[in-house]
């Protein structure tokens, strides 16, 4: 071996622009900071970043229903935003001037027809991630849509399809650089059999930022070419470290995105009960009770959590430490607080299912295929790989089956952490290698991303039901710009 991304987000944001905020003024100096960033880039005290805020809401895309279809208008363009007191107005790449852009609710078995306008200087896609729709209209690098053009995406979700998803650029060399610079919203897609309907969402999109010293949105440096991006602020909903109510006894369904580049978060909630209740692709068969949960980037989960307030422990929404095997930079050793709790007045607390739904199980597959991530640090033109190749658009690197079930093992030969993500459709993982021995997965979900430590495998099935080329890449997004992704074509 060689070393190498609602309820109505808010009105008030119709009012005003996207604040970046800290929970109190004692955190805002060390914070996530210069320490995890890189000693060269500075913290919340030097940028005067300002303190105090509640957790922002977002604004929703506005859709109209004509012939039975929801219909509407998405544009990617730059947005300067007033972040620091007194300061430049930072540039940001936005979509309907909105950081994170608005989010998009549908039912399964609706239609939208959305026309996106490209008004950024580079090409750009945008990329459904993990909706199971038509491979032409994924935001697949092969169509691209260039600077000053349109095109219409339009699909229909399918029953079952009900989850939390997420919308982001998707061009070939491009795609870190925009999701950094503000490009990602949020997709729900909902039952109206929803056996959590009861219970009130919070939708918390988390995401890095990093800032020059002229509180500008900094160009990749190496380390972060190597490594994947991390900034010196995890964001919550665009906020830096807000805040939020939660009574005593409440329960709340809440959807989690994590929208960073390259950061794997070991999320807790020490303080509160937690139950895990969804993945990417939907619900789970039973809640599981959680101390942490641990989301790659690009994933996201849904969890029931109850407030709890246990004295002596951190009321708010934690990153606990967690390293993932970074080439250059510091890893994360402490405890990122990522967003405050404070307690409201007591609250019933609502039912919570024992049993939400039926994951049936994939039948043996027809097909088995293995999937080597590995780096080559000798070859700076190609130095993230799988299957010891870079990325090729003119490259079928499988052909696939409509309807057929494949099992592929991801074994991950490289020395960092690289998510595995695959479009069209979801996954279900069923086995994991730790390198000493196979062990079952303890239940089954759907997902369409899944971590790989270094020195570790993972078995995964799934079934493609639409033709067509559809990715599978690391979701770390600058090792995906630089080659680690491949492409499979599914045949009728």
């Amino acid at each position: 071996m060689q070393r190498r991304r609602l309820m109505q987000w808010g009105a008030a944001l119709a009012l005003s622009p996207w604040m970046i905020r800290s929970a109190r003024a004692d955190t805002a100096q060390a914070a996530h900071g210069a320490e995890l960033a890189g000693a060269s880039m500075p913290g919340a005290q030097a940028l005067g970043m300002p303190s105090g805020g509640a957790l922002p809401e977002g604004l929703r895309l506005p859709l109209e229903r004509k012939d039975g279809v929801w219909q509407g208008c998405l544009t990617a363009a730059p947005l300067n935003l007033p972040l620091l007191p007194g300061g430049k107005p930072t540039a940001f790449w936005a979509y309907n001037d909105s950081v994170p852009g608005p989010a998009i609710e549908l039912f399964e078995g609706e239609t939208l027809a959305l026309r996106f306008e490209n008004r950024l200087p580079q090409p750009t896609t945008v990329h459904w991630h993990g909706l199971p729709i038509p491979a032409d209209q994924d935001g697949n690098p092969h169509d691209a849509v260039q600077p000053g053009q349109a095109r219409e995406y339009r699909f229909t979700l399918p029953p079952g399809s009900a989850g939390t998803y997420w919308y982001h650029p998707h061009p070939h060399g491009h795609t870190a650089e925009q999701v950094y610079r503000g490009l990602a919203g949020v997709f729900v897609v909902k039952s109206r059999s929803d056996p959590l309907a009861h219970l009130p969402e919070r939708w918390l999109v988390l995401s890095d930022l990093k800032l020059d010293g002229d509180g500008q949105i900094a160009a990749n440096s190496e380390a972060d070419r190597m490594d994947g991006r991390e900034g010196q602020f995890v964001l919550v909903n665009g906020a830096w470290q807000p805040r939020m109510t939660l009574g005593m006894g409440e329960r709340q369904r809440w959807r989690v995105w994590n929208a960073t580049s390259a950061r794997v978060l070991k999320l807790a909630l020490p303080a509160h009960e937690v139950w895990l209740v969804g993945t990417d692709g939907g619900l789970i068969e039973r809640p599981r009770r959680m101390e942490y949960v641990l989301l790659p980037p690009g994933a996201r989960v849904e969890l029931a959590v109850t407030g709890r307030f246990a004295p002596g422990r951190p009321s708010g929404l934690l990153a606990l430490p967690y390293a993932r095997g970074k080439m250059m930079g510091p890893e994360q050793d402490k405890a990122l607080p990522l967003l405050g709790i404070e307690a409201g007045a007591a609250v019933a607390t609502a039912a919570l299912p024992r049993r939400l739904g039926r994951v049936a199980a994939l039948p043996k597959p027809a097909v088995r295929r293995r999937v080597a991530f590995s780096e080559d640090m000798a070859n700076p033109a190609a130095m993230f790989l799988i299957n010891g190749q870079t990325f090729d658009m003119d490259r079928v690197d499988f052909i696939g089956k409509v309807g057929q079930v494949e099992e592929w093992e991801i074994d991950n030969q490289a020395d960092m952490d690289h998510p595995f993500h695959l479009h069209g459709t979801q996954f279900q993982v069923t086995e994991r290698h730790d390198g000493k021995g196979w062990k079952k997965e303890p239940y089954l979900a759907w997902r369409d991303v899944v971590n790989v430590p270094p020195e570790q495998k993972v078995r995964l099935r799934f079934r493609q039901e639409l033709p067509g080329p559809r990715m599978f890449h690391c979701h770390i997004l600058e090792h995906e710009d630089a080659g680690m992704m491949g492409v499979l074509d599914v045949r009728a």
